[in-house]
Order: structure tokens, then sequence, then C-alpha cells
């Protein structure tokens, strides 16, 4: 079985291990990846079993309006039976390349994270329109994505599963040799307002002894740092630079991970990638109530309101306060991705995916 896929997120090189493992399927994949996604240059960290082609991209970093040029000449090359189009339905990439995959005799399968139901204006809603009708499946990465789907007018199979997992054996519980004996928090993701680091901070400033560690760049960084001062806790925040390869190391650090995102009226988290991660590694895991987060979560770890800060503040001193706590929810923390959220489980749902898609008429 030829499949081709289409993805800007395998530039990060983590994310490649879900190709490996697709390929351990038996599927004859090529995996089309642009040169650059915006900053991030590709990193070509997993590729054995499988073709990782590298396309020059036109409007990179513009999420609705960036293409493929090459796109024709691959899918020519490639032949694929099956086309994973992994983009949301109503960018001018996800057109383009449902457009060419048909005129290849491709089955085409997107992939969606929208959970708000939002109404595009021509021609985004053009391209939606024609994905539902021309595409043979769709994935969606949640329920409430699949939801949305369905209230748009999908009449496609859908199919519920995150656009990655977890390699269980890269990211997984560790000795902890980066701790210096104080209870480290740590944020990793992009520093924007939806992402709620400033009630990170503010929950942590009164949290004596608790340090505050952060991965990520974003246009809030130099706001963040002014409230850290204002705070009085510039020294207990640490600033840090990780690469998707160095991601196990950064929570091998921690104590703690937050995800303190908050709802906006265009946003809401749609899964929370480093929940999954952390987890895997033994971090105990405290989430708001935005989005996915409650459901990625589970059992496996704590929940507090979005926006309240003292909430997550107690919960902290909690989680310092017990070791047997934190050892606790660790375990389960990494029962729960083991159970739900391996790479290796979704390839190989991607993969029974592709098969049933190649075999239908």
């Amino acid at each position: 079985m030829r499949v081709s896929l289409l993805s800007k997120a395998l530039v990060v090189g983590a994310y490649q291990r879900k190709c490996e493992l697709i390929a351990q399927h038996g599927a004859a994949l090529t995996a089309l990846v642009p040169e650059r996604w915006d900053t991030q240059p590709l990193e070509a960290a997993h590729t054995a079993g499988y073709d990782l082609r590298a396309l020059p991209i036109r409007l990179n970093g513009n999420f609705h309006l960036h293409h493929y040029p090459t796109l024709p000449a691959e899918l020519r090359r490639a032949a694929p039976q099956v086309f994973h189009v992994d983009e949301e339905p109503y960018n001018l990439a996800t057109f383009l390349a449902i457009r060419e995959g048909l005129r290849r005799g491709a089955k085409i399968v997107f992939f969606s994270w929208q959970n708000i139901n939002r109404a595009y204006p021509p021609p985004f809603r053009w391209f939606e329109q024609y994905a539902f009708r021309r595409a043979h499946a769709a994935i969606a990465g949640s329920e409430d994505c699949k939801r949305v789907l369905q209230a748009k007018g999908c009449g496609l199979p859908i199919h519920v599963l995150p656009q990655f997992g977890v390699d269980e054996a890269i990211f997984a519980p560790s000795a902890k040799t980066e701790k210096t004996g104080a209870f480290v928090v740590g944020f990793a993701g992009r520093l924007v307002k939806e992402k709620g680091v400033d009630v990170l901070l503010r929950a942590c400033a009164g949290v004596a002894g608790a340090r505050v560690r952060i991965a990520g760049a974003g246009a809030e960084r130099a706001s963040l740092a002014a409230l850290a001062q204002a705070l009085g806790m510039s020294e207990r925040v640490e600033w840090v630079e990780a690469t998707s390869t160095q991601m196990p190391a950064f929570y091998a650090g921690l104590d703690a991970l937050v995800v303190p995102s908050r709802t906006m009226p265009n946003w809401k988290e749609q899964f929370g990638r480093v929940i999954i991660e952390a987890m895997a590694c033994g971090v105990p895991v405290i989430g708001s109530s935005s989005g996915e987060i409650p459901n990625v979560i589970g059992d496996a770890g704590l929940i507090f309101r979005e926006d309240d800060v003292a909430g997550l503040q107690a919960q902290l001193q909690t989680l310092m306060a017990s070791p047997a706590l934190r050892e606790s929810l660790g375990l389960a923390g990494r029962k729960q991705m083991m159970d739900n959220f391996t790479m290796r489980r979704v390839a190989q749902k991607s993969v029974e995916i592709y098969r049933s898609l190649a075999a239908s008429r």
C-alpha cells in the first residue's frame, strides 16, 4: 500500500517517529514536509524505513494561504493509493492537495483540530466544503473536533485520533539528575496570552521555594519577564530553549508541569501535547479546564478553573508538600499515556484507516 503524507508538523524531528512506525506496518510511505515552517527548519531526526521529502513552500508561516508548488510532481513520483493531507480543511494547501490527489486517483483523508464552530468567509468556506464533498474520510483530533465537523455538514467517515502520540521509549521516567533540591514547576509552549503563563507566574509567586522553568518563545516573552520582575521572582524564573529531541531532558528536571491555558473567543486548547509528554516521563501534570485538557489528563493529574490563580497556587502547594502524591500522579500519568497516547498506537490506527480507504471502492 502506497501512502503519501503531507504535513508541515513533521518539520519537528520527534514527530517523525510516527512515520517510522507507519512504515513498520508495511506501508510504502512518502512524507512530504516543507523545508521549514515559519521559523522552524526541518529537523531530520527519525528517517528510517520511509522516504522523507523536503518541499519548497510558498507563503511560509501563513496558516491559511501557504502551499507547495512542487506537490504535483511529488505526487506523480509517489503515485499514492492513499493521500493523507495533514491540514485543516479550510486552508488553501488542503484544497490544492486534495485536488491534485484526486487527479492521481488517490483516496483522500484530511485532519482537523478545529474545536470551535466558526464560519469562514470565502474562499476558505469554499475550500472547506470542497474537502467535505471530495475527500473520502476525515481524522478529528478529539471528540469536540468531530462534533464541529459534523455540525458544519461533513458527512464523511470521521475517525477520532490525535495527530501524534509519544514514543514511550524516549519519553520515559528518569533519575531526574538535573534537579537541584528546589521544587521546580515547568511550562512548555508558545508564550502567548491564550497559554496563560501569567497565571502560572502569579500562582508561583505565592509558593515559597518554588522555581519556574519555562521552555518556549513568543510575543509575550518580554511582558512575562516584566511580570516576573514586578512579582519579585525574576531570580526564581529560568527561561530555556529546547528542541523537540531535548524535551525529555527538560521534563526530567521538573517536579510538576503546569498547562494554564485560557479559552479565548476564537481559541480553546485543542489537545496539549506537552501533557502526554510529561505524563510519559512520570511528571505530575496540573492543567486548566480549557478545551481538551481535562479529557487528556483524566484522573491522572489535577485540574483548576481557567484563570484561577488561587486554585492553581493551592494545588502547587499540595504537590510540593506531598512527595507521595507526586509519585502516585506520576505513575498514573504514565499509565494514562501508555493506554491511550503512544506514538505506536497512533501509527497503528493511522494504518488501519489507510487500509480501509485503499480497500474501498
